[in-house]
C-alpha cells in the first residue's frame, strides 16, 4: 500500500477539515489577544507605572526591540522544529511560556521585569502564531494559501485591536496592572486548555502536500527541485541566493516597522496631543480591526489576482499615511489615517506571507516560513532600535513617523522590481 493509500482518509481544504480550522482560528485570535494587551497600556503608562521620563525613547523602545529579537528567533526555529516534531506540541510549549507574562508585569518594581515579560511573549508568539498559521496551510488546498493567510491575520490582528482597547478601558476601571494580569491569565490558560483538548496536529496532512507534489511531478517527468534543507542552508538560500525571496524577507523586516511605530510612538505621540488613553487606545484599535477584517478581502484577492499590486499599494498606502500622521490635528482625520494605514497592512501583509510560500516546495514550506518570519518580526527589533535612536537624537516623536514612511516607499520599490510581473499562486 502506498502513502497515499495510507492517506486517503485525509483531505485537503477549509470546507472538509472546517472544525480543525476553526479551532486553529481560535489558537491565533487568542495568541492575538496576548500580544495586544501591551500595545496602548504599556506605551502610555510607562511614564507613570514604571518611572520613565516623558522623553525617554531608548528605553521605551527597548521593550519592543527585546520582543522582536526573540520572537524573531523563535519564528526560525519554530518553522524548522515543527517540520520534525509536529505542530501540535510547539503550540502547547507557547502557552506554558506565556504564563509569566502577566505575572511579571503584575508583580514589575522595574522597566526590567517589562523587557523580561517580553522575552516570555516572544516566545509565546513565535511558538503559537507560527504553528497556528502552519496547520491552516497544512489542512487547506494549496492554492488557498492567500485565504489562509487572509484568515489567519485577519484573526490575529483584529484580536490585537480588541484587546489594545479591550485593556484600556479595564485599566482605567481598575488599573493598568490588574488589567495585565487578570485580561492575561484568563486568555492564555484558554489557549492552553484548547490547545490540549481541542487541537490536532497537521503533520499528515503536511506530509500529503508533499506527497502529492512530488506525484504532480513524477506524472510530468520532472525531479523534486528542492531538497529537504537545514536551517543554516535554508536561511541562506532564502535570504542570499533566491532573488525574489530576498525581496520579500526585506519587504517582511520593513513593514514591521509600521507595527512598531503604532506599538511604541503612537500612543506616545497621540497622548502628547491631549488624547486621552481611551481616546488614544481608539485610534490604535481601528488601525489593528481594520487591518485584520481586511484581510478576509486581500488574501482570497491575492490568490485570483496576484501578488505584486497588493504588496506594492499597500506599503505607499503605509507610507504616506504614516506621512501624514503627524500632520493631522483632530481625533477624526487620525481614525482615518489609522484606518488607511490598517488597509495598507491588509494588503501587503498576508499577501507577503503567501507570495513566500509560492516559492516554497511543500516539503520545506515551513522551514522558508520560518525563515521569513525570523526577518519579519526581526523587523520590530531593527524598527524600535532605529526610531528609538532618531527620537533620542531629534528629542522628538515626530521624526520616526517621517522615517517610517520613507523607508516603506523603498521597501515598495524593491518588491516592485524584483516582481516584474504580477506573482500569481503556485
Amino acid at each position: 500500500m502506498t502513502s497515499l493509500d495510507k492517506n486517503s482518509q485525509i483531505k485537503h481544504g477549509i470546507h472538509d477539515n472546517l472544525s480543525h480550522m476553526i479551532q486553529q482560528l481560535i489558537q491565533v485570535f487568542l495568541v492575538g489577544l496576548t500580544v495586544g494587551m501591551t500595545r496602548t497600556v504599556l506605551p502610555g503608562l510607562a511614564e507613570s507605572e514604571f518611572g520613565l521620563a516623558s522623553k525617554a525613547f531608548m528605553s521605551l523602545a527597548a521593550f519592543v526591540v527585546v520582543f522582536g529579537f526573540v520572537k524573531a528567533a523563535m519564528n526560525l526555529l519554530a518553522g524548522y522544529l515543527s517540520d520534525r516534531f509536529g505542530r501540535r506540541r510547539l503550540l502547547i510549549v507557547g502557552w506554558l511560556l506565556a504564563i509569566p507574562v502577566p505575572l511579571l508585569l503584575f508583580f514589575a518594581e522595574s522597566w526590567s521585569w517589562i523587557l523580561w515579560a517580553m522575552v516570555f511573549l516572544g516566545v509565546n508568539q513565535g511558538l503559537c502564531w507560527s504553528m497556528a498559521l502552519n496547520s491552516k496551510l497544512d489542512l487547506a488546498h494549496a492554492n488557498q494559501k492567500g485565504l489562509i493567510n487572509g484568515l489567519n491575520e485577519f484573526s490575529g490582528y483584529a484580536a490585537v485591536g480588541i484587546a489594545g482597547w479591550l485593556t484600556a478601558l479595564l485599566a482605567e476601571q481598575y488599573g493598568a496592572r490588574e488589567a495585565l494580569l487578570g485580561f492575561g491569565l484568563l486568555v492564555i490558560f484558554l489557549g492552553l486548555w484548547l490547545a490540549i483538548s481541542k487541537v490536532i496536529d497537521t503533520q499528515p496532512w503536511s506530509q500529503l502536500h508533499h506527497e502529492l507534489h512530488r506525484f504532480e511531478q513524477a506524472k510530468k517527468g520532472e525531479t523534486e527541485q528542492q531538497n529537504a534543507m537545514n536551517l543554516s542552508q535554508a536561511l541562506l538560500y532564502a535570504t542570499c541566493k533566491q532573488p525574489q525571496l530576498m525581496a520579500l524577507n526585506q519587504a517582511g523586516l520593513v513593514e514591521k516597522f509600521i507595527d512598531a511605530l503604532v506599538w511604541v510612538f503612537m500612543p506616545v505621540y497621540l497622548l502628547s496631543q491631549s488624547q486621552t488613553l481611551i481616546e488614544a487606545s481608539a485610534i490604535i484599535a481601528i488601525y489593528g480591526v481594520v487591518w485584520g477584517a481586511s484581510q478576509l478581502i486581500t488574501g482570497p484577492m491575492s490568490d485570483k489576482w496576484g501578488r505584486r499590486t497588493l504588496i506594492v499599494g499597500g506599503f505607499w498606502l503605509c507610507g504616506i499615511t504614516s506621512l501624514l500622521f503627524v500632520w493631522a490635528e483632530s481625533i477624526w482625520l487620525w481614525s482615518v489615517l489609522a484606518a488607511l494605514m490598517g488597509f495598507g497592512m491588509a494588503m501587503l501583509y498576508p499577501t507577503l506571507g503567501a507570495a513566500v510560500a509560492d516559492f516554497c516546495e511543500p516539503n520545506i514550506r515551513a522551514t522558508i516560513l520560518g525563515v521569513y518570519r525570523f526577518w519579519r518580526d526581526f523587523g520590530y527589533a531593527v524598527g524600535a532600535l532605529a526610531m528609538g535612536v532618531l527620537a533620542h537624537y531629534a528629542q522628538s516623536v515626530v521624526w520616526p513617523f517621517y522615517f517610517v514612511g520613507i523607508m516603506m516607499f523603498i521597501s515598495g520599490l524593491w518588491v516592485f522590481l524584483a516582481l516584474r510581473s504580477p506573482q500569481k499562486p503556485a
